[in-house]
């Protein structure tokens, strides 16, 4: 199903009364995740997660949505599933006062650097930080005032890259983003 217009959600996440906010990230799933990857999720006890598309088979979704709150993107393989739009604006929030405005989409990097065509919806949306798949790569960037943040992928190995997924950790008074293993459960940082 080919479509000509962009289909395009918006969608809030309150912080806890202390301030802070976990969302667990993953993407490009590909309908097998790692068999370790939702024990390792359910361990960090995320505030929500947010997939970056390539769900594949959408059962995925249940299972993350079994253990938070889910925002999903669809990524390129994810023709059969309409109803999640292609770009969704995410508001961490603390009553009404919007913390951090987030841009998910599936497509926003080419290699280490982002896409115009990203940075453009992500100003026109006011967001700070992009969130990305497609690439399989992990990557913690920032490009032209924008943090970028792919959390590289939970799905079947690819060219060698590592079996990984994203935190963003929001406390009063910063935001961290990280990757952690699926395979040990541990950070994971480029070697």
């Amino acid at each position: 199903m080919t479509r000509s217009k962009t289909v395009e959600k918006s969608a809030r996440v309150a912080v806890r009364d202390d301030g802070s906010l976990r969302l667990a990230v993953v993407a490009d799933t590909h309908s097998a995740p790692h068999p370790a990857a939702t024990r390792h999720l359910r361990l960090l006890a995320p505030d929500g997660i947010v997939h970056a598309g390539d769900i594949g088979d959408l059962a995925v979704l249940d299972e993350l949505a079994a253990i938070a709150p889910l925002f999903a993107v669809r990524g390129n393989i994810d023709g059969h599933a309409p109803t999640l739009p292609d770009l969704l604006t995410l508001d961490v929030v603390a009553g009404e006062a919007s913390l951090l405005r987030i841009l998910v989409l599936h497509i926003a990097v080419d290699g280490p650097r982002l896409r115009v065509d990203a940075a453009r919806l992500a100003r026109a949306r006011e967001a700070s930080l992009v969130v990305c798949g497609h690439s399989h790569v992990p990557l913690i960037a920032r490009e032209g005032g924008l943090a970028v943040f792919n959390p590289g992928s939970v799905g079947p190995r690819r060219f060698g890259l590592p079996i990984v997924f994203g935190t963003i950790d929001v406390t009063p008074t910063a935001v961290r983003l990280a990757h952690i293993d699926c395979e040990t459960g541990q950070a994971w940082k480029p070697s």
